[in-house]
């Protein structure tokens, strides 16, 4: 029988294409999700590119007797990889509240039904906003770089589910987790089957993006150009969506092998390369030909000036490599946007 795995968030962005790479791996998966920000055709997405259909519940995480009954319907459940959460990191500093009660809430309820269901291995999707603004001489971070307070509510409920997880494992609990901490995903499948469709108006950049350079939105805010940056745009790591979701099943595989060396194991996710929105601007355009109605605003509460990852871990130990470039993530966004008006979705 095939090792069922449960992703929560599983309708999402991220969620739906490690979906794909659990199924293409030869794993059974079971999604639940709230939809609060996405939908459940994104099923038939999944479906139509992987021919598996996968289990789909529509439960919210922090509903601790629904989450439970899916424990209960699918056992056994070996691992379980935990994307649900809210995420928007501007909405965080306006709705703190709603942020801790989702974040930590449903990370405490799947840990807590873990070891009575005999789940042995969990994958948190935490983030490089555990960084904080890293100083200078701290980039590109390392797993082992300290943690700074962090710059909004979002950040801060992605340290403290890490902290959670840690303290769990340590308590002697017989289960072993991994902490993802990635940093900016972008891009969707090349079947243009899935991808980054979030409900009403996107609080990610690349969507955002698109849909500017399609019409639907008048004009990209591009936050501060006075950063302490080559072209004063805040700096990040872009990492393509499929290369992230194959990280999963990799730190997956290792702790169902029993490879895992300690409880908790860390790994950064990303590209190892910082750039800069303006520099991903510029690119859209030269690998579209289209042109972005975008303009200069206002400094956002909660943005970090400058992050971008060392990957040589995850290369090593997981023998995980981001393998796409910027040009191809950015294109398979900007075929996922013309797709979608094709289908007359947006």
């Amino acid at each position: 029988m095939n090792k069922r795995i449960l992703v929560t968030g599983g309708t999402g962005f991220i969620g739906s294409h490690t979906t794909v790479e659990l199924q293409q791996a030869g794993y059974d998966v079971v999604i639940v999700d709230n939809l609060s920000n996405s939908k459940a055709d994104v099923v038939d997405g999944i479906e139509a590119i992987t021919g598996i259909r996968p289990a789909f519940e529509e439960v919210d995480c922090t509903n601790m007797p629904a989450l439970e009954a899916v424990f209960q319907k699918y056992a056994p459940i070996e691992g379980i990889i935990h994307f649900a959460a809210s995420k928007a990191v501007g909405e965080s500093v306006q709705k703190p509240l709603k942020y801790y009660r989702n974040n930590t809430v449903s990370t405490i309820n799947l840990l807590e039904l873990m070891p009575k269901y005999n789940v042995k291995g969990f994958i948190f999707s935490s983030s490089c906003t555990v960084y904080g603004q890293p100083d200078e001489d701290n980039l590109p971070v390392k797993e082992t770089t300290s943690r700074k307070d962090a710059e909004s509510p979002y950040g801060n409920t992605k340290k403290i589910d890490e902290d959670i997880i840690t303290d769990f494992c340590k308590s002697g609990a017989p289960i072993h987790a991994t902490l993802l901490r990635y940093f900016n995903p972008i891009g969707a499948h090349p079947s243009c089957l899935i991808g980054e469709m979030p409900n009403g108006v996107p609080a990610n950049l690349i969507p955002y993006l698109t849909q500017t350079a399609m019409g639907i939105r008048e004009c990209l805010s591009v936050f501060g150009d006075d950063y302490n940056t080559p072209d004063g745009s805040c700096l990040r790591d872009y990492i393509y969506v499929v290369d992230l979701a194959k990280a999963h099943v990799a730190a997956m595989e290792r702790i169902l092998e029993n490879k895992s060396e300690q409880a908790v194991e860390i790994f950064n996710v990303g590209t190892g390369n910082g750039v800069s929105v303006l520099e991903l601007i510029k690119t859209f355009e030269k690998c579209t030909g289209v042109k972005l109605n975008y303009k200069i605003a206002e400094r956002r509460a909660g943005d970090i000036e400058k992050v971008w990852g060392n990957v040589d871990k995850a290369n090593n130990v997981l023998g995980w490599h981001a393998v796409h470039t910027l040009d191809e993530a950015l294109l398979s966004a900007w075929n996922w946007q013309k797709k979608l008006r094709e289908r007359g979705i947006m």
